[in-house]
């Protein structure tokens, strides 16, 4: 969990920029500005061509090949190359939800790097989704990936890829999608009416996994070994589960 944390901080250091202002003793929103450079530095797949941090290249470019669908993109989770679904679901739910909280407070080339950055994570988990029944929530092998520290434009480490099938359970990974899509709706309501509609209506599907097939993912033989111990459940699933339909809730009304 402690991967985790460094993704609050991150998510904290925007929180503070918007809550006390710019420029009044701190330099809060130089803090902001460089959390939000920082999910550059994390980005997965086939980089624009406005990338700010030019030192970064394309990677990943296979993810998703062994179920033969395409994974390319999201964000890696930390230092390491692996993409978990359940951190990442996490992060984009908090920079949707601190768009809707502080984005009329945002100045405008801020503004629209904090949408990218939503977007970025938001479309990898539509991908998720991309196939009936099946959730996918995890590329990379973690025990080859912490072996071998590199670049991600350089691993050769194995990308397999991991995925729950319905009527196994993926309670909180689908869960914290259904939030993810559902808060990123709101944020993208006004500015995309058309991609709004489509994260929401994944939000229900994801949800409805969740809902349908209860548990946690990490209880699965398949996933396992490779969600532990960096994201398993250890308080059970039920702990965000109420915080996931109040999420899908609030984007609906």
């Amino acid at each position: 969990m402690r991967k985790m944390k460094a993704w609050r901080a991150l998510e904290i250091a925007v929180f503070h920029a918007l809550l006390f202002g710019f420029g009044r003793g701190h330099d809060y929103g130089e803090a902001l500005s460089k959390a939000i450079v920082f999910f550059e530095g994390q980005r997965s797949g086939f980089l624009p061509g406005d990338q700010r941090l030019n030192w970064r290249g394309n990677s990943g470019l296979s993810d998703g090949w062994n179920y033969n669908t395409d994974l390319t993109g999201g964000y890696y989770d930390a230092g390491d190359n692996v993409k978990f679904g359940f951190p990442m679901a996490f992060t984009t739910t908090m920079l949707a939800w601190s768009l809707l909280e502080f984005g009329d407070l945002m100045p405008p080339n801020q503004l629209r790097n904090a949408l990218v950055a939503t977007r970025w994570g938001a479309d990898y988990l539509l991908k998720t989704l991309s196939q009936p029944n099946r959730i996918f929530v995890q590329v990379g092998d973690p025990s080859s990936d912490h072996d071998c520290w590199e670049r991600p434009e350089d691993m050769d480490t194995s990308r397999a890829t991991y995925a729950v099938d319905a009527p196994n359970a993926a309670s909180d990974v689908a869960g914290e999608t259904a939030a993810a899509l559902a808060a990123a709706s709101m944020a993208f309501r006004s500015s995309d009416p058309g991609y709004a509609e489509t994260l929401l209506r994944n939000a229900i599907t994801a949800f409805e996994f969740a809902d349908n097939y209860r548990g946690a993912y990490s209880d699965n033989s398949n996933v396992k070994y490779a969600a532990c111990p960096y994201y398993c459940d250890f308080d059970g699933y039920q702990v965000n589960y109420i915080p996931f339909t109040m999420r899908l809730c609030l984007s609906i009304i």
